[in-house]
């Protein structure tokens, strides 16, 4: 653990791996404080001594349980007072290329459970936070995905929680309004992570082939959620796409 440095608070879910990681690291450099949640303390502090000096604290988060998510703020708040940022990134696939005949209710409510529940659970704790804090407001960020706007094949659970977490992103957005609270989304298609390792190699595509994708720096969406991030509170990037310049998105099946 590291004392604060800076008034800049950020917390970031799912820091102890692939774009989680990157942005922590983005954010450290730049001389935030952060508070890392992810399942696993050792892999958080692995992302926070990527960066020697920075301020951090790791919290072990579970954010589809409403405790932990209660848990993680109160940390971050005691820590360092304030929230400024919150980059709502946990989130899984789920098990990959499974036809939704033969999807599991199991499988379907872990991904429901993450990527959506646990999205609104952190949001609605961030945006408690700004709304009373003293400067008031803050930001959030939604981690969404190029499945938010187009499916992949086999993909029901990560596709729909990634519509319904474009949703979520308007309605807080709006509601946050009154109390100068910020919400915007980026939508990111191939960065390169363990998470998209198979695209190099080949994915299954609309007509039935499979052929490997490109893929992009994880660096440069780390750049882009910063610029989101450092903002004055009077602008907003709504919706931001980011994606490896020659995937197959744009007509896309």
């Amino acid at each position: 653990m590291q004392t604060a440095k800076v008034s800049k608070v950020a917390v970031v879910t799912g820091a102890g791996s692939g774009i989680g990681r990157a942005v922590s690291v983005e954010l450290l450099r730049a001389g935030w404080s952060l508070a890392l949640a992810g399942r696993r303390i050792e892999t958080l502090e692995e992302t926070a001594a990527l960066v020697p000096d920075g301020a951090f604290l790791a919290v072990r988060t579970d954010v589809s349980r409403p405790e932990d998510v209660a848990s993680l703020f109160a940390a971050a708040v005691d820590r360092f007072g304030r929230v400024d940022l919150l980059f709502n990134n946990a989130g899984t696939f789920g098990p990959g290329g499974v036809p939704v005949e033969e999807l599991s209710y199991d499988a379907w409510r872990h991904v429901v459970d993450t990527n959506l529940n646990g999205a609104f659970l952190c949001a609605q704790a961030a945006y408690r936070q700004m709304k009373e804090q003293d400067p008031r407001g803050g930001r959030i960020i939604n981690n969404g995905s190029i499945s938010a706007h187009t499916p992949r094949p086999h993909s029901v659970a990560y596709t729909a929680t990634k519509h319904a977490l474009t949703g979520l992103t308007k309605s807080l957005s709006l509601d946050g309004r009154p109390f100068d609270i910020a919400v915007g989304q980026i939508d990111i298609g191939n960065a390169a992570t363990d998470m998209t390792e198979r695209m190099r190699t080949g994915a299954l595509q609309a007509n039935g082939e499979v052929v490997p994708e490109p893929v992009m720096d994880v660096a440069d969406v780390a750049r882009t959620v910063r610029h989101m991030a450092e903002l004055p509170l009077e602008a907003n990037v709504q919706f931001a796409t980011v994606l490896a310049t020659a995937m197959p998105y744009v007509g896309r099946g």
